[in-house]
């Protein structure tokens, strides 16, 4: 699905990724975490192309992206800050995805399931922050993509609108897809992944399931885990 090697982007004289090679080649949930400036947003933005590397390769389903614009109508995708355009409606909204798409969509579902009805004739710019969320997971759950990219999905949702993220996510894991997140919630991290991807300056440090990296690390949860191989890094 995807396959990255030897990914290097500096911005000015600081490197941000480091010849960094990941290959994901299943489906299922996986986390990519590593504290701030670990280079995890870069790393997806280079994967949607919204970041041009300046050394290796990314190619999406066995396509080099490069030159290669196609590939992301295969790619859902839900950034960590939507910057909506204020003066749209989110009715208006989600048409100008589906127009842009072209795709067959579920947003009727989506809109149910989050209750944003009465939402539908209100200006983007009137929203709270947690309902803009909520139309961000409407966007990037509404088109049947393979592959998923989820940056740090749950900001501002409450209770109720995180419990329907996580069962959407299993459901999308049961279509066996293949879905990138990024979050900085450890018990979200645990309920939904299969894989963890760590990073630390710029390159992966460890690659497994929960299990394996307690076992490497002997601890017995996946915050503590977390914290040790941040605090002690080892090459996997």
């Amino acid at each position: 699905m995807i396959h990255i090697e030897g990914l290097h982007k500096k911005f000015g004289k600081n490197p941000v990724l480091s010849g960094l090679d990941l290959t994901i080649n299943k489906e299922g949930v996986f986390a990519v975490l590593g504290p701030n400036g670990s280079g995890k947003t870069t790393l997806i933005k280079s994967i949607l192309g919204m970041v041009v590397p300046d050394k290796g390769t990314i190619s999406v389903q066995g396509e080099p992206i490069k030159k290669n614009w196609k590939y992301r109508k295969e790619i859902d995708y839900l950034p960590q800050i939507a910057n909506f355009p204020g003066n749209l409606k989110v009715r208006e909204l989600i048409r100008m995805i589906k127009d842009l798409r072209q795709s067959p969509s579920d947003e009727d579902r989506l809109i149910a399931l989050f209750k944003l009805e009465p939402f539908l004739d209100k200006k983007l710019s009137t929203l709270s922050g947690g309902t803009k969320q909520k139309v961000n997971i409407v966007l990037a759950f509404m088109f049947n993509s393979p592959l998923l990219i989820l940056d740090e999905p749950t900001t501002g949702l409450d209770p109720a609108s995180l419990i329907h993220l996580k069962e959407l996510i299993r459901e999308q894991r049961e279509m066996k897809k293949t879905i990138l997140i990024t979050s900085h919630i450890m018990q979200f991290v645990a309920e939904v992944s299969d894989v963890i991807v760590y990073l630390l300056e710029g390159n992966i440090y460890f690659k497994g399931s929960i299990e394996e990296l307690k076992t490497k690390t002997g601890q017995t949860d996946l915050e503590h885990a977390i914290a040790a191989i941040a605090t002690a890094p080892s090459h996997a």
